[in-house]
């Protein structure tokens, strides 16, 4: 009875064993190959369960989940005017062809990421090479880390990985250069500031004379106008009072009194001075009757 569950046991654990050395699980996040004697003799890239020969085929496993290169300080180069610059930049990669990769890398994400990290610094000396530092700062920096990443795939191909982006997260001058830079760029701002305000003041001058010609043109012409129109009115005021003396003397005479009288005491407060027989009461003395001349 011991002997056969002995027996048992000894046999179950040799089936689990060879069950164990028989399967192999491959993850969605993986890539697995599969050697027989050191030879390769499968790819797998589809997750599942998968059966290999015990002893003879031995399988090793392969991450191809996007992975990050970061320097871990900020590199320098050289633009066009031979200044330098300091970028930090990042590289998102995964592997692509477990086969190339292996073989290339010997499957070291190390030696995978030491290989790009030096194409990508040679074409990021290149690029900005060919740049002066208001291109890179300004506007150019999509063209560079397009041209980082194109050139960067064709040598990552090689190793069967993908370059799937290049990201240039700052760029900037080093500090003494930066400080220099920012004090030219100030002085430069303060003449284009001064010369602003010394044309807006030449404008403003320029604007105000012009107002002051116009204003005193105006008013001359309006006087002229103003003149014009009382010498016409006048005129017309001569010709009217003429022609009503023409037709009743007495009349326009004894009018004209009335209107001396409306003007002289329209006011309780206006006081006159004159003698009794002044010829201003005539029509008071004799209505009708003037005084003789």
């Amino acid at each position: 009875m011991r002997n056969s569950l002995g027996a048992l046991i000894v046999a179950i654990i040799v089936v689990v064993v060879v069950v164990t050395q028989t399967l192999f699980i491959v993850d969605q996040r993986q890539n697995a190959i599969v050697f027989r004697l050191g030879e390769v003799v499968r790819i797998i890239k589809q997750p599942g369960l998968y059966v290999k020969i015990p002893l003879i085929e031995n399988v090793r496993y392969f991450d191809t989940r996007i992975r990050t290169i970061e320097p871990s300080e900020a590199e320098r180069y050289l633009t066009s005017e031979k200044k330098n610059l300091l970028v930090d930049f990042y590289v998102k990669w995964r592997v692509s062809d477990v086969r190339q990769y292996y073989v290339s890398v010997g499957g070291d994400a190390t030696r995978a990421a030491t290989r790009l990290l030096q194409t990508i610094n040679s074409s990021l000396r290149d690029e900005f090479g060919n740049r002066k530092v208001s291109e890179v700062v300004s506007g150019q920096r999509d063209k560079v880390m397009a041209a980082t990443l194109l050139n960067a795939a064709v040598d990552a191909k090689k190793i069967g990985v993908q370059v799937v982006d290049v990201r240039l997260r700052r760029v900037d001058l080093p500090q003494q250069v930066s400080d220099s830079v920012y004090r030219r760029m100030e002085a430069e701002r303060k003449t284009i500031a001064n010369q602003l305000r010394a044309e807006g003041t030449a404008e403003a001058e320029r604007i105000k004379a012009d107002a002051d010609r116009q204003h005193e043109v105006i008013i001359a012409e309006a006087y002229a106008k103003a003149q014009k129109i009382k010498g016409e009115g006048d005129a017309k005021a001569a010709a009217i009072y003429a022609q009503a003396y023409e037709q009743n003397p007495e009349f326009y005479a004894f009018y004209r009194s009335l209107e001396a009288y409306r003007g002289s005491l329209a006011n309780k407060g206006n006081v006159l001075v004159l003698k009794p027989d002044s010829d201003f009461f005539k029509y008071f003395r004799a209505p009708g009757k003037p005084s003789a001349r």
